[in-house]
């Protein structure tokens, strides 16, 4: 009989909409290095629906985008500079803003954060 609570405790549990937090969320950021056009998107089901709507964005406003960055249940961030950028992911949106600064900075100068962005339950 415990056996059988158990068992439908677990059902109840697995149906339930909090069950729904454990899904995968993609994100992604695209950018284009001509016009420093950027889109993203996050909360994807899949990194291949993710990277077409951060492409998609960016193409609103220049051709030339490209995906610079794509994460898992993760941050990301763009930082921009005189003439160059860097992206990057991480576990928190301090440490995608600290790597993507890093990343910039080793290709130029004055680099700053031009786009953050995290999937559900990420900060």
């Amino acid at each position: 009989m415990a056996s059988a609570m158990k068992r439908l405790l677990l059902i109840i549990v697995a149906l339930s909409p909090a069950a729904a937090l454990g899904q995968d969320h993609y994100g992604a950021i695209a950018y284009s290095p001509r016009t420093k056009a950027h889109g993203w998107a996050f909360n994807h089901p899949s990194q291949k629906a993710a990277q077409a709507t951060a492409l998609y964005n960016c193409r609103q406003h220049a051709p030339d985008c490209k995906t610079v960055v794509w994460f898992l249940n993760a941050c990301a961030a763009l930082a921009t500079g005189e003439g160059g950028y860097g992206s990057a992911w991480g576990s928190t949106q301090a440490a995608a803003d600290k790597e993507a600064l890093k990343l910039c900075a080793s290709h130029t100068k004055g680099c700053t954060i031009a786009r953050r962005v995290c999937t559900e339950g990420k900060k």
